[in-house]
């Protein structure tokens, strides 16, 4: 009888659109949204030749920095960025889009949509250890660089959580073997200390070729000696 009444109250609730969580059917994954893009990129560097590469991956500065290769041409890179992408996406990605290519070298630049979702410097910190913890559990030496969190004109009201985010990150990787910080935060900042405004597109987020420019020059002088000749 228990069973039967308890299944009758499973079923109203089902009707009238109450039931439960722990009854109902599982809730969609939060990541389900990049399931697409993520694939995309799986299926479009399948080629045994992508093995071995540099991976850049994160958010959309990565995507939209198309002329990745064109600006290391002496590295073999592959760009796993994908944009709106945060860095807890970057994380539960990691095997799929980092380790299955079994990079010689992972850049990661991801944390900036984190904190304008209202995530903390904090759990920001914690999913960039959840993306190193991800990629160790594959590739225990594989040096990892994370590029710090950029200032931007949109997002500037944020910069105090940017700079924390990035001072606890840029302290853990002081402690930790094969990881990097690359520090790109003061090279875009005028004299007055506020962002250039001539290195970011029109959105005044992203960054244009200029933008790009400083990153390739500061970037470079961390990756592994050139593969190509």
């Amino acid at each position: 009888m228990l069973a039967q009444r308890l299944f009758l109250r499973c079923l109203s609730a089902l009707l009238l659109g109450h039931l439960p969580l722990a009854l109902a059917d599982e809730a969609p994954s939060p990541f389900a949204k990049w399931e697409k893009e993520v694939a995309a990129i799986e299926v479009r560097d399948s080629l045994p030749a992508s093995k071995g590469a540099i991976v850049f991956v994160g958010s959309s500065s990565i995507k939209k920095w198309t002329t990745l290769a064109e600006d290391f041409p002496r590295h073999r890179v592959l760009n796993h960025g994908f944009g709106g992408s945060q860095l807890r996406d970057a994380a539960h990605f990691a095997d799929r889009l980092v380790t299955a290519f079994e990079p010689r070298f992972i850049v990661v630049y991801s944390g900036g949509n984190d904190l304008n979702a209202k995530r903390t410097a904090d759990q920001v910190f914690a999913s960039f250890k959840d993306f190193v913890a991800a990629v160790r559990a594959k590739q225990p030496q594989t040096p990892i660089a994370y590029i710090s969190i950029a200032g931007n004109p949109k997002r500037w009201s944020q910069v105090d959580e940017v700079r924390k985010a990035n001072a606890l990150i840029q302290s853990f990787t002081k402690e930790q073997p094969n990881l990097q910080f690359i520090d790109v935060f003061p090279a875009m900042l005028g004299s007055d200390g506020l962002p250039l405004p001539d290195i970011f597109v029109a959105d005044r987020l992203h960054m244009n070729p200029e933008g790009y420019k400083i990153w390739t020059g500061i970037v470079g002088r961390h990756l592994p000696a050139p593969d190509l000749q």
